[in-house]
């Protein structure tokens, strides 16, 4: 199955992007969105009985949302005019108006569908409530942004929400399995799902990749390097100073991570001499307090931070003498990466998992309509429990469990750990039962 199915009438046309071309034409072949479209679920209960009325598909970007209305439109028999948020006015909503009232005079429904409905004003929401009312079109809006906030309430009132989530990767790779087909090459498993993971939900961003990396393997097979080269997003830096001007910089904070005063020192003066920028050489020294010091002891960046704002205001060489008071604190404080090893690791998942939704309990509803969407419900306030602890998971599901921070022994981290520990008993006694 696809999201996006080959249609007869496009699908020579191979100038379109790939995911306009495979556009389904039948709802079995949507994929995604099962919440609402599975078997005996409202969306498509409405559909298959043809009791639609006006709907605003909730979601982030690539997950079906235009795709969706236009089944809709087709499988309800009712015809199809699309509405661009971002190019229209009142001027061109009347004109649309006046079109759908003629159609309906004919004895035929029209559905409205209107992309980005977020970018619309309230003067031009207003103007679709007469016609949403007295049943001249069925409106169906796609916004990324919340309702509750983008929507006017009176527009909002008439309409059902349904809100729409990210594509899995086994749905992506669904899709990129047809977008094979139509682009006539050969990928493995594991390449499909390195794109689907990338592209974090999004069938359209897949599909450009899919589309590019397709472009640049000429033997019919796609390779790792042009799925690499598709997904490039790094910024190559350029060498400003020459090799000894980094050689030394690296000379200076391997002292100081293994502790070496009397090196740290001797680096820091060559530096100097050189005519170093004071600056870089205070910036570099705040990088070394988060790095390799960080919270065995909070105070080494205070100790650069003050540093750097002290060379600021005395120049050289008077504000040499801090740079050197910070190089000898940074030295012989105590060592920790651990806050660095978590945020790495943190980063490794971040890149090579799913982008899973904020759990409900853990969002805001500030209104209403999110109350009633289950926003907030089952979230526990710290506040409210001994010793402000409580066994809410606060991680997406797929990643319950992990731990990143992981203390050392050296400084204050050690009372970290102990109080860690302290709250992983104490997480532990309030989910047993009692």
């Amino acid at each position: 199955m696809s999201l996006f199915d080959i249609t007869p009438e496009s699908a020579g046309d191979s100038k379109r992007p790939l995911a306009d071309r495979l556009r389904p034409e039948r709802l079995e072949d949507f994929v995604g969105q099962e919440h609402i479209l599975g078997p005996g679920k409202p969306l498509r209960r409405q559909i298959e009985t043809d009791t639609l009325g006006s709907i605003i598909l909730w979601g982030p970007p690539g997950v079906g949302k235009t795709t969706l209305a236009r089944l809709i439109a087709k499988l309800t028999r009712c015809q199809f005019i699309p509405f661009s948020a971002v190019l229209s006015g009142i001027k061109e909503i009347k004109v649309v108006m006046a079109d759908a009232g003629k159609y309906r005079r004919m004895g035929h429904r029209t559905i409205v569908f209107i992309d980005e409905i977020h970018r619309f004003n309230k003067a031009q929401q207003d103007a679709f409530l007469p016609y949403v009312e007295r049943g001249v079109i069925i409106l169906i809006g796609a916004t990324t942004e919340n309702p509750s906030f983008e929507v006017i309430a009176a527009l909002l009132s008439r309409s059902k929400v349904y809100a729409l989530r990210l594509l899995t990767v086994p749905e992506i790779v669904t899709l990129l399995k047809r977008g094979l087909q139509d682009l006539h090459v050969e990928a493995s498993e594991d390449l499909l799902e390195q794109i689907a993971i990338h592209a974090n939900g999004d069938g359209r961003a897949a599909y450009n990749t899919l589309e590019a990396a397709a472009a640049a393997s000429p033997e019919g097979r796609l390779t790792a390097q042009a799925i690499e080269d598709s997904l490039q997003r790094k910024v190559l830096l350029y060498d400003k100073a020459g090799e000894e001007h980094y050689n030394l910089i690296s000379a200076l904070h391997k002292s100081v991570r293994s502790s070496d005063v009397d090196a740290a020192l001797y680096w820091l003066s060559r530096m100097l001499e050189a005519g170093e920028d004071r600056m870089y050489i205070a910036r570099r020294l705040v990088r070394m307090a988060i790095e390799d010091i960080s919270l065995a002891d909070p105070r080494a960046l205070e100790q650069s931070i003050a540093a750097m704002q002290a060379v600021h205001f005395l120049g050289i060489p008077e504000g040499d003498l801090a740079l050197a008071q910070a190089a000898i604190y940074l030295a012989v404080a105590p060592k920790s990466d651990a806050a660095y090893r978590a945020m790495s690791a943190v980063k490794d998942d971040v890149e090579n998992s799913m982008a899973e939704p904020v759990p409900m309990h853990l969002r805001n509803a500030p209104t209403a309509a999110m109350k009633q969407w289950g926003y907030g419900a089952g979230y526990q306030h710290a506040h409210n429990f001994e010793d402000a602890v409580t066994d809410m998971e606060c991680l997406p599901p797929a990643l319950i469990g992990k731990q990143y921070y992981l203390p050392t022994s050296h400084g204050l981290e050690k009372r970290i750990a102990e109080r860690m520990e302290e709250i992983r008993k104490a997480r532990a006694a309030r989910k047993e039962p009692s």
